[in-house]
Protein backbone atom coordinates (compact mmCIF):
# COMPACT_ATOMS: atom_id res chain seq x y z
CA UNK A 1 0.00 0.00 0.00
CA UNK A 2 2.88 2.24 0.95
CA UNK A 3 4.59 2.14 -3.01
CA UNK A 4 0.88 2.95 -4.33
CA UNK A 5 0.67 5.88 -2.12
CA UNK A 6 4.54 6.80 -2.33
CA UNK A 7 4.06 6.75 -6.15
CA UNK A 8 0.49 9.28 -6.08
CA UNK A 9 1.68 11.97 -3.55
CA UNK A 10 5.04 12.40 -5.50
CA UNK A 11 2.83 12.82 -8.62
CA UNK A 12 0.30 14.65 -7.37
CA UNK A 13 3.37 16.86 -5.23
CA UNK A 14 4.89 17.13 -8.71
CA UNK A 15 1.73 18.81 -9.96
CA UNK A 16 1.71 21.39 -7.33
CA UNK A 17 5.31 22.17 -8.09
CA UNK A 18 4.50 23.02 -11.66
CA UNK A 19 1.73 25.01 -10.82
CA UNK A 20 3.53 27.24 -7.95
CA UNK A 21 6.47 27.41 -9.96
CA UNK A 22 4.66 29.08 -12.95
CA UNK A 23 2.64 31.27 -10.84
CA UNK A 24 5.88 32.15 -9.30
CA UNK A 25 7.19 33.15 -12.38
CA UNK A 26 4.26 34.70 -13.56
CA UNK A 27 4.06 37.06 -10.83
CA UNK A 28 7.71 37.88 -11.09
CA UNK A 29 7.37 38.78 -15.40
CA UNK A 30 4.19 40.87 -14.01
CA UNK A 31 5.69 42.50 -10.95
CA UNK A 32 1.99 41.87 -9.53
CA UNK A 33 2.58 39.88 -6.31
CA UNK A 34 -1.33 39.36 -5.83
CA UNK A 35 -1.19 35.58 -5.78
CA UNK A 36 1.96 35.58 -2.73
CA UNK A 37 -0.43 33.60 -0.25
CA UNK A 38 -1.68 30.78 -2.72
CA UNK A 39 1.61 30.57 -4.82
CA UNK A 40 3.10 29.93 -0.83
CA UNK A 41 0.47 27.92 0.09
CA UNK A 42 0.54 25.72 -3.17
CA UNK A 43 4.19 25.05 -2.48
CA UNK A 44 4.29 24.32 0.87
CA UNK A 45 1.46 22.82 1.12
CA UNK A 46 1.22 21.05 -2.22
CA UNK A 47 4.92 20.71 -2.86
CA UNK A 48 6.63 19.96 0.19
CA UNK A 49 4.59 18.79 2.09
CA UNK A 50 2.85 16.28 -0.14
CA UNK A 51 6.57 15.08 -1.09
CA UNK A 52 7.67 14.86 2.35
CA UNK A 53 5.00 12.46 2.76
CA UNK A 54 5.61 11.04 -0.48
CA UNK A 55 9.11 9.83 -0.02
CA UNK A 56 7.84 8.70 3.82
CA UNK A 57 5.65 5.84 2.19
CA UNK A 58 8.55 4.63 -0.15
CA UNK A 59 11.42 4.55 3.02
CA UNK A 60 8.90 2.95 5.85
CA UNK A 61 6.21 0.42 5.77
CA UNK A 62 2.98 1.13 8.07
CA UNK A 63 1.45 -1.43 10.02
CA UNK A 64 -1.86 -0.68 9.40
CA UNK A 65 -2.71 -0.46 5.28
CA UNK A 66 -6.07 1.70 6.08
CA UNK A 67 -4.40 4.26 8.29
CA UNK A 68 -1.97 4.81 4.94
CA UNK A 69 -5.37 4.47 2.99
CA UNK A 70 -6.98 7.70 5.33
CA UNK A 71 -3.98 9.32 5.17
CA UNK A 72 -3.31 9.66 1.51
CA UNK A 73 -6.80 10.36 0.75
CA UNK A 74 -7.09 13.47 3.12
CA UNK A 75 -3.95 14.34 2.06
CA UNK A 76 -5.06 14.66 -1.75
CA UNK A 77 -8.12 15.77 -0.84
CA UNK A 78 -7.10 18.50 1.87
CA UNK A 79 -4.14 19.62 -0.05
CA UNK A 80 -6.22 20.47 -3.30
CA UNK A 81 -9.21 21.68 -1.39
CA UNK A 82 -6.76 24.42 0.66
CA UNK A 83 -5.02 25.38 -2.42
CA UNK A 84 -8.06 25.62 -5.00
CA UNK A 85 -10.61 26.95 -2.61
CA UNK A 86 -7.64 29.71 -1.12
CA UNK A 87 -7.68 30.36 -5.15
CA UNK A 88 -11.50 30.82 -5.54
CA UNK A 89 -11.61 32.59 -2.24
CA UNK A 90 -8.98 35.59 -2.96
CA UNK A 91 -10.09 35.34 -6.69
CA UNK A 92 -13.52 33.32 -7.41
CA UNK A 93 -12.91 33.06 -11.11
CA UNK A 94 -15.89 31.46 -11.48
CA UNK A 95 -18.08 33.84 -9.73
CA UNK A 96 -19.25 31.12 -7.26
CA UNK A 97 -21.26 32.08 -4.44
CA UNK A 98 -19.62 33.55 -1.68
CA UNK A 99 -21.14 30.88 0.92
CA UNK A 100 -19.85 28.33 -1.20
CA UNK A 101 -16.42 29.46 -1.69
CA UNK A 102 -15.95 29.67 2.15
CA UNK A 103 -17.60 26.23 2.91
CA UNK A 104 -15.14 24.88 0.24
CA UNK A 105 -11.87 26.56 1.56
CA UNK A 106 -12.82 25.73 5.33
CA UNK A 107 -13.58 21.87 4.31
CA UNK A 108 -9.84 21.82 2.31
CA UNK A 109 -8.76 23.09 5.03
CA UNK A 110 -9.59 21.13 7.76
CA UNK A 111 -8.98 18.22 5.64
CA UNK A 112 -5.16 19.16 5.69
CA UNK A 113 -5.80 19.74 9.21
CA UNK A 114 -7.06 16.06 9.49
CA UNK A 115 -4.23 15.04 7.69
CA UNK A 116 -1.64 16.32 9.29
CA UNK A 117 -2.51 14.82 12.45
CA UNK A 118 -3.05 11.76 10.91
CA UNK A 119 0.80 11.64 9.57
CA UNK A 120 1.51 12.30 13.20
CA UNK A 121 -0.04 9.11 13.81
CA UNK A 122 1.15 6.95 11.17
CA UNK A 123 4.45 7.82 11.88
CA UNK A 124 3.83 6.12 15.15
CA UNK A 125 2.55 2.67 13.26
CA UNK A 126 5.62 2.08 11.51
CA UNK A 127 7.48 -1.91 11.24
CA UNK A 128 10.68 -2.19 12.35
CA UNK A 129 13.53 -3.23 9.91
Amino acid sequence: MEKIWSLRLIRLAAVFGVIGTVIGSSMSGSMDYGLRPIHAHILLAGWLSVFAWGIFYKVYRVRSSLLVNIHGWTAVLGSIGLTSGMWFYNLNPFNFNDAFVLVYFIIGGTLLLISFILFLVVTFFIEDK
